[in-house]
């Protein structure tokens, strides 16, 4: 077997074990399954729990550290008395901690510009901070000029509109989020907070502070398709993989509902810094209710190959969440349930009246098993037959 044997009980997550150093400053070991990895230190508003996880999403701490981070958070409480102080405290705790990896390259996160501006001076005393990250309003008050400049490379997060003439550095990184008004849209647990925003500037953090940092690298590849062995080839997983509503659903409407002769064919695979993207053609036969993609439809014994596409977010090396889309047209119509044509209910644009007792269709623009077999080979099917379509009348 290639993985871990499901039969027997799942090795042990590591647990958070948060170590208060003084009050609003923490430490937390990696959250990975490896254990171990380089330092960080995040800069952060005050707030009260450091390991919260609400709905799904979790505190900056958290996150790094299940990046597969070893992470000094300082809160606002503490960073506006000890300055420079608690930055050299930070670095000594990293250095000592069993877990933090290449404590010569530690990465600092600021999510408030005002605490950047505090400790920037400070970064030059500490050569083992190679690369920084802060964010900030693209506001006049918040501009290019107002954000403490340093010699390490530096990912900078503008919420607002890029300027005219937006400023251009070997060394620092720009980038603005017009769709957001606040800085805070990066801080969880307040009302500014905006997750696909925060998600992508996240990518383009650990885009930039891996490739200085040496890492955490993880095998991606590994950990997808670990995650689709467990749920189609072998189908005898009795406990989590996820949190309790995934393992939920994967164990009672996924893993067990799945036809037996199931399959995946890999068409193309893009591997991120923190993601995999799949085009696959999943392939199965229609021989039971299949909750998850034929809800309350039963068996029609019809074989399916369906042209599907994944993006998978991984956390550190677990699987934090997939987003799986696929064309229902295409499964409704190899079972048989979609026809070729449909009623038109809507008066024809160019005023034409149908004959008494006459209605009109339109040809649905939907196709069967040829979307898989498109994606295959391109030249298998012709392409654009669809523009010619047209409605008929019956």
């Amino acid at each position: 077997m290639p993985y871990n044997d499901i039969s027997q009980p799942p090795p042990p997550l590591p647990s958070p074990e948060l170590v208060e150093v003084i009050p609003g400053v923490s430490l937390l070991r990696p959250l990975s399954r490896r254990g171990t990895g380089p330092g960080m230190i995040v800069l952060t508003a005050d707030y009260e729990d450091p390991l919260a996880i609400k709905e799904g999403v979790p505190s900056p701490l958290v996150k790094w550290a299940e990046e597969g981070y070893a992470v000094v958070e300082i809160q606002a409480r503490a960073l506006q008395t000890g300055k420079g102080h608690l930055i050299r405290s930070a670095v000594e705790k990293l250095e000592a901690c069993e877990k933090c990896e290449s404590k010569n390259k530690i990465g600092l996160v600021a999510y408030d510009p005002s605490l950047w501006n505090l400790v920037a001076s400070t970064l030059s005393s500490h050569p083992s901070i190679v690369v920084a990250a802060v964010y900030a309003d693209a506001s006049h008050e918040a501009s290019f000029k107002s954000i403490a400049g340093v010699s390490i490379p530096v990912i900078r997060h503008f919420a607002g509109n890029a300027p005219a003439d937006p400023r251009k550095s070997e060394i620092v990184k720009e980038y603005y989020y017009p769709k957001v008004a606040s800085f805070k849209f990066a801080t969880p647990f307040q009302g500014s907070f905006h997750y696909n925003t925060e998600a992508i500037s996240h990518t383009r953090n650990l885009t930039l502070f891996k490739s200085i940092m040496g890492g955490p690298f993880f095998d991606l590849e590994s950990i997808w398709e670990e995650h689709t062995y467990y749920e189609f080839a072998d189908r005898s997983m009795t406990g989590g993989i996820g949190r309790t509503k995934l393992s939920h659903f994967y164990q009672h409407s996924f893993i067990f509902n799945n036809s037996a002769d199931t399959d995946l064919e890999l068409i193309s695979r893009t591997i991120g810094i923190d993601r995999v993207v799949d085009e696959f053609i999943f392939k199965f036969t229609h021989d039971q209710v299949i909750d998850w993609i034929l809800p309350g439809i039963p068996p029609t014994n019809k074989h399916v190959e369906v042209p599907f596409s994944a993006v998978v977010n991984i956390r550190g090396d677990r699987l934090y969440h997939e987003h799986i889309s696929w064309d229902q047209g295409s499964v409704l119509r190899q079972i048989g349930l979609l026809p070729e044509y449909l009623p038109f209910p809507y008066p024809l644009p160019d005023g034409k009246v149908t004959d008494d007792g006459h209605s009109v269709e339109y040809r649905v623009p939907v196709g069967g098993i040829e979307t898989a077999n498109k994606m295959r080979d391109r030249n298998k099917i012709p392409s654009n037959e669809m523009l010619e379509y047209k409605v008929r009348e019956t």
